[in-house]
């Protein structure tokens, strides 16, 4: 079809995730049609510099060839294999084996989902199994954080808390809860990370309390904040949480669906802090978009009750017609292979040089806050530094944003209408860096006339 075509039955036919069907069908679809490395050629033959990884998973970039081999080989011999009834197939073995090996302390048993929505929803699942079993069936209340991001799937979304995931879906539900975000810009008192870290603990401590100790079930958190504005907290904040977990007796369940493969540096991000989650949620970094696929890494001590806890013969009731598919597995381990092989070192130094050029940029007058952590970033536009003022909303800025890097030739991340996501692929060079934070830069610039 062309672009005229495309664009009639993108239109007349296909619901987009998370949009504003009005806004869509008046502007219209970008068309992708080919990628390579970190750049994307649209529909138009106009050549882009993918800022944002797709959506935060392309982390080895476009076109690797090892991977598209290792899907080919596998869709050859076998495109499916259910893992019910006792079945399994070799892709799928060796990949929960790799991952179990690479994983935090004892999680050591992965169950793989179709993404990280549905990761979430399992380990969910899995809390109520695991409370059952060991004979707290009470235990079901689950807190997360304001900003919190996790899934749009119906349970996700309540856990979720951004509003346009609530309206009129009748969520949050009445066991999930929230707490502050740890965001140190936009922080009320002085910021510093020791208040910020202290008062967290403060507030889980307080939730917990107010709902019951023996009522609550689990605490979820993403080590950085991805949707809800790439919100890095303090250093040493995922530690405390994780000890006070603990100390509360509580699970403490790390989302890393955007943060893990390398995005901000190690293969996970609590190796950072050696925080040990008893739950962990991963997807997109781990066949970097190549093929659907998410996982719930689980602690050896809640996959032991739950299976010792269960009759024999009695199914754990959870489960779906396409996990451990084998050729999404079979392109996880060629992406693994990528990681080893030099793709984290590249994506360390490429990070690296991201956060000096953006700590640059901050003395622009419109950049209130960056924040980076490895090959994550996220960039705070105020209209007045002085005071943190954010942007007037009438000013729409995300679209004007989104039109202006498009036209620029970089795609990003516009959350709200003051904060701009970076999430380039791990394969990126100092260069290509550096074009995305020169171009950005004069996005940013541009918007000086019209800022108030």
């Amino acid at each position: 079809m062309n672009t005229e075509t495309l664009l009639r039955t993108d239109r007349d036919h296909l619901i987009h995730p998370v949009s504003s069907w009005k806004d869509h069908e008046a502007a219209g679809a970008r068309i992708l049609r080919s990628g390579k490395g970190a750049w994307v050629t649209d529909s138009e033959g106009r050549d882009l510099l993918d800022g944002f990884s797709g959506l935060w998973c392309v982390n080895v970039g476009y076109g690797c060839q090892s991977v598209v081999d290792a899907a080919t080989e596998q869709m050859s011999r076998l495109p499916y294999a259910t893992g019910y009834f006792g079945f399994a197939n070799e892709a799928a073995i060796a990949l929960a084996g790799r991952l179990a090996a690479k994983a935090p302390g004892d999680l050591n048993r992965v169950f793989f989902s179709q993404g990280g929505s549905d990761a979430v929803d399992s380990a969910l699942r899995f809390i109520r199994f695991y409370q059952h079993a060991r004979g707290t069936p009470q235990k079901r209340h689950v807190i997360g954080l304001s900003r919190g991001y996790h899934g749009s799937t119906y349970t996700g979304a309540g856990l979720t808390a951004l509003s346009v995931f609530h309206r009129d879906a009748d969520v949050p539900l009445a066991w999930q809860h929230h707490i502050p975000s740890p965001y140190p810009y936009r922080h009320a008192g002085d910021g510093q990370p020791e208040t910020i870290i202290a008062e967290s603990v403060a507030s889980l401590r307080r939730k917990v309390e107010e709902l019951g100790a023996d009522q609550v079930a689990a605490f979820f958190c993403e080590p950085i904040q991805g949707s809800g504005g790439v919100i890095v907290p303090p250093a040493g904040w995922l530690a405390a949480m994780r000890h006070t977990c603990t100390e509360l007796g509580i699970l403490f369940v790390a989302d890393e669906v955007i943060t893990g493969f390398g995005r901000t540096g190690p293969l996970f991000a609590c190796e950072t802090e050696q925080v040990v989650p008893d739950m962990m949620t991963v997807a997109k970094g781990l066949t970097a978009g190549y093929a659907p696929m998410g996982a719930v890494f689980m602690s050896d001590a809640i996959y032991t009750t739950i299976r010792d806890n269960t009759p024999a013969g009695v199914p754990i009731g959870h489960g779906m017609t396409y996990s451990a598919h084998p050729v999404s597995a079979a392109i996880g381990l060629a992406v693994l292979d990528l990681y080893e092989g030099g793709m984290l070192e590249n994506g360390r130094r490429a990070g690296a040089h991201l956060a000096e050029r953006l700590r640059a940029m901050a003395d622009h007058p419109l950049i209130g806050d960056v924040r980076v952590s490895g090959l994550l970033a996220g960039i705070e536009l105020v209209a007045d530094k002085a005071t943190k003022r954010k942007p007037a909303a009438d000013l729409q800025l995300a679209s004007t944003l989104s039109r202006a890097g498009y036209e620029a030739g970089i795609l990003f991340r516009a959350f709200g209408d003051d904060i701009i996501g970076l999430a380039p692929p791990l394969c990126c060079s100092t260069a290509e860096i550096d074009l995305l934070c020169d171009r950005l830069y004069r996005v940013i610039d541009d918007l000086r006339p019209t800022m108030r």
